[in-house]
């Protein structure tokens, strides 16, 4: 498995921005305390994949900053041979997913980007709680996403997420 240490090595030698590996870092150490509380109440939960999977997850950033990122950092961490369980993190990051009809309208490749296991849906939700390097609460999430006028049914996915994400340490 990718170390933390290999991880922002990547991140610097692919040329992410110092803020994007910044961001990153703040996402991880969010996603691990989650993570933590997580496995505190009973959930299986592997802590280094959730560790690197947050640190790669803008890996695409690299290359843009649009919606694309995801699939870019994909297709990167894919060649440079990332273990493929940080690849999907990687993958399905955005939001809390895009279904396949989502991701052809938005000119990404035909593709489910919903993320699945705990260690996805972990990752997701601390990136969603994470604005630069300042953690921001659900709700100033959603303030943002209807400032940006992102679709109400993404908004609610979103904060669906976040209620099934929390659940685990309840």
């Amino acid at each position: 498995m990718t170390t933390r240490a290999e991880a922002i090595k990547l991140l610097e030698e692919t040329g992410c921005a110092s803020n994007v590996i910044e961001h990153c870092k703040e996402v991880a150490s969010l996603a691990v305390e989650i993570a933590n509380k997580a496995k505190a109440s009973g959930h299986n939960i592997n802590l280094e994949l959730v560790e690197v999977g947050a640190l790669l997850h803008d890996l695409g950033r690299c290359k843009t900053h649009k919606i694309a990122h995801a699939v870019e950092g994909y297709r990167l961490a894919t060649v440079k041979g990332i273990d493929p369980e940080i690849s999907e993190i990687i993958k399905r990051h955005i939001g809390a997913g895009i279904s396949k009809e989502e991701a052809r309208g938005l000119g990404l490749p035909a593709d489910d980007y919903f993320p699945r296991s705990l260690e996805e849906k972990i990752v997701a939700h601390a990136d969603n709680l994470v604005k630069g390097t300042s953690r921001i609460t659900i709700a100033e999430r959603t303030e943002l996403m209807r400032k940006h006028e992102v679709p109400e049914n993404v908004i609610q996915r979103v904060n669906k997420l976040a209620e099934e994400v929390e659940r685990l340490f309840l």
